[in-house]
């Protein structure tokens, strides 16, 4: 049950960012929602929720890699 709540919370960010590119074609091919009312502001809330989706993927997998000690430490050049 534990993982099938974690792929529920993985696969959410995934379709919110799939959408969001969905917008940002849509405005480029002047199709736009009856909600948002210009292609630019179609385009930047596309943008928005793609980012936020990948950046939310991403996350995860740094926090995961973290976890299991795969991410290397950063040398401090002084």
């Amino acid at each position: 049950m534990v993982r099938f709540i974690a792929v529920i919370i993985l696969f959410t960010p995934g379709v919110i960012g799939a959408f969001g590119i969905k917008l940002m074609r849509d405005a480029l091919f002047a199709d736009v929602y009856p909600i948002l009312v210009n292609e630019g502001i179609q385009f930047f809330v596309g943008l928005i929720m793609f980012i936020g989706g990948l950046a939310f993927i991403g996350g995860y997998i740094y926090h995961r890699d973290k976890k299991k000690q795969l991410v290397k430490k950063r040398s401090k050049k002084t």
